[in-house]
């Protein structure tokens, strides 16, 4: 064989090789519109079901809440209680519909591990009522608090509050001066 036949040869396989290969593309394209469409729509049913279960599956475990955050940066509570009695961090709620809430929750805590320190929680609604919870030996490490609304007692009405505040007093710190630390302070569902 001389050079001229191997390349005829060779063109020759190539051109069936690419005439065979275009074949199976019009193959692939021949399905008639109506399939592919059909063929698109159950994969994006197959994939919104599966995302539509993945969310209620997760919707529905323990570490699922959905809350309402009331302050978004942490709060710093700077007692020192020779002129005074008591240092307060408060947020206005601004006629907050709290209703549908269960509990308030927040992480806490305190810069001197030696110091006993109770913490007033206090809610106050649209009618000046009041009521609040104490938290007694606020932890030295982040910890979260929970305190179901049921706690706050004399609040009948949750439609419209007025604030929240959270309150050092003397009489529940041990040292006369020292800081405590607020941070996601939100409200939840469940």
């Amino acid at each position: 064989m001389d050079k001229k036949e191997i390349y005829e040869h060779l063109a020759n396989i190539y051109l069936d090789a690419s005439s065979k290969s275009s074949k199976k593309k019009r193959k692939l394209k021949s399905y008639p519109k109506s399939v592919r469409n059909f063929i698109l729509a159950a994969g994006l049913v197959v994939f919104l079901f599966g995302g539509i279960t993945y969310y209620n599956i997760n919707s529905r475990s323990p570490e699922a809440q959905i809350a309402l955050f009331l302050h978004k940066d942490a709060a710093k509570i700077n007692f020192n209680f020779d002129p005074a009695k008591k240092e307060t961090f408060s947020l206005n709620l601004k006629q907050l519909n709290l209703s549908d809430y269960k509990s308030l929750a927040f992480a806490v805590r305190k810069t001197n591990p030696k110091d006993i320190i109770s913490l007033k929680v206090e809610f106050i609604n649209r009618f000046d009522e009041r009521s609040e919870v104490y938290i007694k030996n606020i932890p030295a490490k982040w910890g979260d608090q929970r305190i179901d609304f049921s706690r706050f007692a004399k609040i009948n009405d949750w439609r419209q509050m007025k604030s929240l505040a959270f309150t050092i007093e003397e009489w529940n710190s041990r040292q006369k001066s020292g800081i405590v630390y607020l941070d996601n302070i939100r409200v939840l569902k469940q």
